[in-house]
């Protein structure tokens, strides 16, 4: 396995020197959302980083759930990522076009299925084509291979979790506009009430990010204390549908923080249902 001198990150330079090392695989996580008119798997096939395959969100997920990109079961998991040609020992690069969105929701569902090292392209594939690397058009043949799956159950929570954890000592923090958190502007999914879980403290996740990358760990830490977030105590991160959440988990984990998870369903399930 190749050593890189940051636990969360790689930089260009780094990726273009191991990219055809075997252990080293590279994943195109690019997803966005509906109403921006994008394709990740068409902007993929168009142009993406030599030998990338491509994580679809959309496909790599729990079938029998009515709420967008749901984690899968383990088995599923592994099953989808082994026939990518992605195993639970290599170096998973993990990167977005867009610098850091979506491919923090699929660096952090590796890392909650176990693979033992998964990391960000600093910066993404603008960090890239900002310095001039090759890129290549087309779907990328790998050979399967075997993802034996290890599922942290800890790092993600259920409606019920989140709803009995209201009131107590776990922050709930709500990575969605303010607009949308406060309740005036509307949810880009039909059917959804406005507002937020009571109690929960709003930080838009494009506030820990500049210029395509997350911001340093101390302008990350002043970002947190300035809205009251310790992340020396439980923190449950939501969001719209689960993916900038990830974001926000990503944030506290460069922080060190320990007990860091995700609300999957988020305010797709919250303001959908009458019993929230």
């Amino acid at each position: 396995m190749p050593v890189h001198p940051d636990r969360h990150f790689v930089t260009p330079d780094w990726l273009l020197r191991h990219i055809d090392d075997p252990d080293v695989v590279v994943v195109d996580g690019s997803w966005h959302m509906p109403a921006a008119g994008r394709s990740g798997r068409s902007e993929y096939l168009a142009s993406h980083i030599p030998g990338a395959v491509f994580f679809d969100l959309d496909a790599v997920t729990d079938t029998t759930s009515p709420l967008p990109h749901m984690l899968p079961t383990p088995d599923a998991f592994a099953a989808a990522v082994g026939a990518l040609g992605i195993g639970d020992t290599q170096t998973i690069v993990v990167y977005d076009s867009v610098g850091l969105f979506s491919a923090a929701r699929v660096w952090w569902s590796f890392r909650i299925m176990g693979a033992r090292d998964v990391v960000l392209l600093d910066g993404g594939l603008p960090a890239w084509v900002a310095a001039e690397l090759p890129l290549e058009a087309g779907e990328t043949p790998r050979a399967p291979a075997t993802f034996k799956p290890h599922f942290d159950p800890a790092a993600v929570r259920s409606f019920d979790e989140v709803k009995a954890a209201l009131g107590g000592n776990v922050q709930i923090v709500d990575a969605r506009s303010a607009g949308r958190f406060h309740g005036r502007d509307p949810e880009p999914r039909a059917g959804l009430r406005s507002g937020h879980m009571p109690g929960a403290i709003n930080l838009p996740f494009g506030e820990a990010i500049e210029g395509g990358r997350l911001k340093s760990a101390n302008d990350l830490r002043a970002l947190f204390a300035a809205r009251g977030i310790d992340p020396n105590k439980p923190v449950i991160a939501s969001c719209g549908s689960g993916v900038s959440a990830a974001v926000i988990a990503l944030a506290l984990d460069v922080l060190g923080a320990r007990e860091v998870a995700i609300y999957d369903g988020s305010w797709t399930e919250w303001g959908g249902r009458s019993d929230a």
